[in-house]
């Protein structure tokens, strides 16, 4: 009597746990329908190949969630409370849970790009209202479970008539091969850089794909394909600008910008740069001035387009070029760029400088000689002007720490920070590349007609570093913070105190020199220089690392929604949680120009 009742007992478990597995599989198919609402916010597919992975990304990655979920919840339960009406129960609570966060994460995900994390969570309970607009949560949480129970009483009714047909093994099968194939898809398209399909990598919440670069990379196998220029990374259209503009050719002036790799403001002083600190006086200077990132490539994005970083690897500006630069064509300037071939390579599929000239230059002995040659190229190209002339010539010295060969420089100082020894000696000798720089600067303004409106600038800080990865993710305002000076014909000399970045040079351009009538946020991220911002933070990086500078602290965010915060100086770590309402307006900044 005894065995029998374990038999029994054990039938039961075995009846549970089948049900159980199909009980999964209709919340893998639940999931999987919820999971086409991501769809509405990084695009459908163009293409069969896109669509089909896809397809069975969907169906492995879904599937294997809800099995983790049936894992994790439900199994212990059928062991401990083998009775069904009370698991059927719970299963259909646990299941209503987990759809009611994926389609939570749908909307996060919607508004502001990220899934679900203790950042974002911060972020959405203080936009919740915004979120939640309207009745339907709390209905849709009703309509959930009402299925889940009828889903739940269905399959426990017909348990034993679906276990005849088999279809088990066959389901698992055809799962597992969907789970498989589609990470060995992934596999051959991040070697090949196939962005039909790499461009879904962050779209599916706790999704993992598998690479193959990195392994590649070490082998010494180049696997990569030219990337693919006509391919669109999102449905969502960018709406860049938002309207057409209107711009007035009026009296046209020459400009000229000037920007300097590694250019750290608090470093300018009579005896490291003593014309430049001359020119600052005698010209509008920007005391608070700010680059958009600390890199090359997000400071010059944040310099020509006027955007934030957070746009900087976004596909369509692979192909869309500022609209500065498409306004000056269209008045008839003549466009050049004068840059290191290295700097020009890091921006090479970009469309950035479209219809402008470029006049690259290398050297095998270094920087400093290349931004000689570049010097000499701009002092020709311009004495050779007829037409209104625009012009970047960008000089990288400063970046290297290096000088030309047998030149004289000045002598060594008592570094005004607290540095190690190794730090000293970079102090110094950046100390002679900003010398140096400060002649080259001199012969590209010298012979300037007074009319020309001139910008000199920072594309980014600099720290005292050698190791290029500290250098990439330091955000402090050693490397963010840049010397700011602008010279606008007939204007006097000016001190300006208020905070500024380079997002706000595209702005004080098209207003105020090519007379677009325009409200700037159709184009930009920033404001009118010659005017306080109304904005109480500035974005500084690219979408994967950032920080927001406010009034009086740094929030440094990371990819997953990691962040710390530190006080204005960078000094010190601060216990505090994240000011959400600035968040957000950062977030929804980063997807305005796009339509969906």
């Amino acid at each position: 009597m005894v065995e029998r009742k374990k038999q029994m007992t054990r039938d039961k478990v075995s009846r549970l746990v089948n049900w159980g597995h199909w009980f999964a599989f209709f919340n893998g198919l639940l999931a999987i329908i919820v999971g086409t609402r991501y769809l509405s916010s990084v695009g459908y597919p163009e293409t069969l190949i896109g669509w089909g992975y896809l397809a069975i990304s969907s169906i492995g990655h879904f599937s294997f969630l809800a099995f983790i979920v049936y894992v994790v919840f439900l199994f212990p339960a059928t062991l401990l409370l083998p009775y069904s009406k009370i698991l059927r129960g719970y299963a259909a609570l646990i299941a209503t849970l987990g759809l009611c966060i994926l389609l939570y994460d749908t909307v996060i995900f919607d508004d502001y790009g990220i899934h679900l994390s203790p950042f974002a969570f911060d972020l959405a309970w203080s936009d919740l209202n915004a979120l939640l607009g309207n009745t339907s949560y709390i209905a849709t949480p009703i309509g959930i479970i009402l299925i889940e129970l009828t889903a739940a009483n269905f399959l426990w009714k017909r348990i034993e008539k679906i276990e005849k047909k088999q279809l088990g093994n066959k389901v698992i099968a055809f799962i597992g091969i969907c789970f498989i194939t589609s990470h060995v898809i992934h596999i051959w398209a991040d070697a090949n850089d196939v962005t039909q399909i790499t461009r879904f990598d962050d779209t599916m919440p706790l999704s993992y794909p598998a690479t193959a670069r990195s392994f590649m990379e070490s082998h010494g196998i180049d696997g990569t394909t030219a990337p693919d220029k006509t391919y669109q990374t999102k449905s969502k259209q960018l709406n860049y600008p938002i309207a057409a503009l209107q711009c007035k050719a009026q009296k046209q002036q020459n400009i000229l910008i000037v920007s300097v790799d590694g250019l750290r403001a608090d470093m300018v002083n009579p005896a490291t740069m003593p014309f430049f600190s001359q020119y600052q006086q005698q010209n509008k200077q920007f005391t608070e001035h700010f680059s958009g990132g600390n890199q090359f490539n997000t400071g010059m994005f944040a310099l020509l387009y006027g955007l934030q970083g957070s746009y900087s690897d976004k596909k369509a500006f692979e192909h869309t070029a500022p609209v500065l630069t498409q306004v000056l064509s269209e008045q008839g300037y003549h466009q050049a760029v004068f840059m290191p071939q290295d700097n020009a390579d890091e921006l090479a599929n970009h469309a950035i400088f479209d219809g402008m000239d470029m006049h690259l230059s290398h050297s095998d002995i270094g920087s400093a000689q290349t931004d000689i040659k570049n010097t000499e190229l701009f002092i020709q190209w311009q004495a050779q002007q007829a037409s209104p002339w625009f012009s970047l010539v960008n000089l990288s010295a400063t970046k290297h720490y290096d000088t030309p060969i047998g030149f004289l420089g000045i002598e060594t100082v008592k570094p005004h920070l607290s540095l190690k020894p190794a730090e000293k000696v970079l102090y110094n000798q950046y100390r002679q590349s900003l010398f140096f720089i400060d002649q080259q600067i001199q012969q590209l303004l010298t012979n300037l007609d007074d009319q020309t409106l001139v910008i000199v600038t920072g594309t980014h800080g600099q720290i005292f570093s050698s190791n290029p990865r500290e250098v990439n993710q330091d955000l402090s305002p050693a490397n963010v913070k840049v010397p700011f000076v602008m010279h606008w014909p007939k204007t006097t000399s000016d001190t300006v105190n208020y905070r500024t970045s380079h997002y706000g040079v595209v702005p004080t351009i098209m207003g105020q020199a090519l007379h677009c009538n325009n409200p700037i946020t159709d184009y930009s991220s920033g404001y009118n220089l010659l005017q306080p911002s109304e904005k109480s933070w500035v974005y500084i990086g690219d979408s994967s690392t950032f920080a927001i500078y406010q009034q009086d602290e740094i929030t440094v965010l990371g990819r997953h929604g990691k962040y710390r915060i530190y006080d204005i100086d960078y000094k010190k770590r601060l216990k505090r949680k994240l000011s959400a309402p600035e968040l957000i307006q950062v977030m929804r900044e980063g997807r305005r120009l796009y339509n969906k």
